[in-house]
């Protein structure tokens, strides 16, 4: 344990380093802003040079290098797929696709991309510029990047003036250090008696904590009292948060089944009062307006089926009676039926007709699910393959972003974002209970904008 001017004189000592690092940090971000800020206008110059003096690839190999010397900047010209077609530095042709790059991506939305990086080509530090432009009518990137790795030299240099400096303050230091730890020496038996005064009150207090041995005393004592308060807080923070969880979860089923009914409800209130109202309606128009009301009833009805499956699922209630059933008939049975709802779509199966042991009715009604989502999200052929050991469900849709693909199988969520929706939240949830019900596993790759695939394993 540390006696108190000991550990003033090490503090004081502490704070002048610090001030020290931090003051020798400062230049050496401010000194490298300033120089990249000018190599960033020199290279951005040479690019808009570069640009106007090539107007077509003709012989560009040569050209990049005749820049390199004359500027002693690399150059790397990349087309509009994110092939290298000239490089200054290495063989472009074993040079990998640079799409992907931060300058370029950066280039293609601003007037242009910057970035400093280590460089395995040349092993040091280099600042990346990058600017799309035209040669030959055509989109390209022009990137030149420079070696910043001088920087580290001049901060040497800075920090060995300063280090001279701050040792003169050092040698102060001590000498002020030890006239105010014995200042404060005097303090401590009077506060160390306030604080026990106020623990036996249970009064609260704030005080800063040093590490000494008089201080180490007020530190155990303020803990007693920090834990007391902590674990109070802890007991309120879990209650808290189970009644948001619970709430949360209420909002959430409440919305879901509001936004399902809503729809169905209001065909149904209009088609009523429209009956209601026209006495003279004729017998053709009226039995359209009840087959209306009829579908979106049992519309309505299939919400709350669907709803009390997800909750039977869940709970482990829900019976399956196995049989060996032919994989492909079952397909075609549901294809059938979505093809009604779905009279344009194109739905192809590929595969034979394997036998499988499982409960026909909820395996088709997982199949069906996931076949309805890729028709609903896709405007191409959906394709389901089987084998002995999967049936796969592609579509060339959407897609589901690499975000959602962790959560789409919770119970009621729904990716709401570019167009996705899965209604109540149930559809997936439903598919992966059943599958785990069959010891089946449901793996989903899936790409935005590229489509997705959906694989039952058996």
């Amino acid at each position: 344990m540390l006696k108190i001017h000991q550990f003033f004189l090490r503090s004081f000592i502490l704070i002048f380093l610090s001030i020290l690092i931090l003051i020798s940090i400062v230049i050496y971000f401010w000194s490298k802003a300033i120089y990249l800020e000018q190599i960033e206008k020199s290279i951005l110059s040479n690019i808009n040079t570069l640009s106007i003096a090539i107007p077509n690839l003709n012989n560009i190999d040569k050209k990049v290098q005749e820049i390199k010397k004359a500027t002693n900047l690399r150059v790397t010209i990349i087309n509009a797929e994110g092939k290298v077609v000239a490089e200054t530095d290495k063989d472009k042709t074993l040079m990998e696709n640079h799409l992907d790059r931060e300058e370029v991506i950066d280039a293609k939305i601003n007037d242009y991309g910057e970035i400093s990086r280590y460089s395995n080509t040349l092993n040091r530090d280099l600042l990346y510029i990058a600017k799309e432009v035209k040669i030959n009518g055509k989109n390209y990137y022009i990137r030149m990047s420079s070696d910043i790795s001088t920087i580290k030299e001049y901060f040497i240099k800075l920090s060995l003036q300063l280090i001279a400096i701050f040792s003169i303050f050092l040698l102060l230091a001590f000498v002020v250090s030890y006239y105010i730890s014995n200042e404060i020496k005097k303090e401590t038996d009077n506060i160390l008696h306030f604080l026990i005064s106020l623990t036996k009150k249970r009064e609260s207090i704030s005080l800063s904590v040093f590490h000494t041995k008089e201080f180490f005393t007020i530190n155990r004592l303020l803990n007693k009292v920090a834990l007391r308060l902590q674990k109070k807080e802890k007991t309120k923070a879990k209650h808290t948060a189970k009644l948001r969880l619970a709430n949360k979860q209420k909002d959430e089923i409440i919305s879901a089944i509001s936004h399902e009914f809503k729809n169905p409800i209001a065909i149904i209130t209009g088609y009523v009062q429209t009956l209601q109202n026209d006495k003279d309606l004729p017998e053709q128009m009226r039995d359209k307006f009840l087959s209306k009301i009829d579908s979106n009833a049992t519309k309505m009805t299939k919400i709350i089926d669907k709803l009390r499956l997800a909750l039977k699922l869940e709970e482990g209630k829900e019976h399956i009676e196995k049989r060996k059933i032919h994989l492909k008939d079952v397909c075609n049975t549901l294809c059938i039926d979505l093809k009604d709802k779905y009279p344009n779509r194109v739905i192809e199966i590929k595969g034979d007709n394997y036998l499988l042991e499982a409960d026909e009715t909820l395996l088709s009604m997982a199949i069906s699910n996931l076949v309805e989502n890729a028709l609903k999200y896709s405007e191409d052929t959906v394709t389901i393959e089987i084998t002995d050991k999967y049936l796969k469900v592609t579509d060339l849709g959407i897609g589901i972003s690499e975000m959602e693909l962790l959560k789409i199988t919770d119970k009621f969520y729904r990716v709401s974002q570019n167009g996705w929706n899965n209604s109540l939240g149930l559809g997936l949830f439903i598919v992966n209970s059943i599958l785990v019900l069959h010891d089946f596993k449901l793996e989903i790759n899936s790409v935005y904008n590229q489509g997705s695939e959906f694989t039952i394993k058996y």
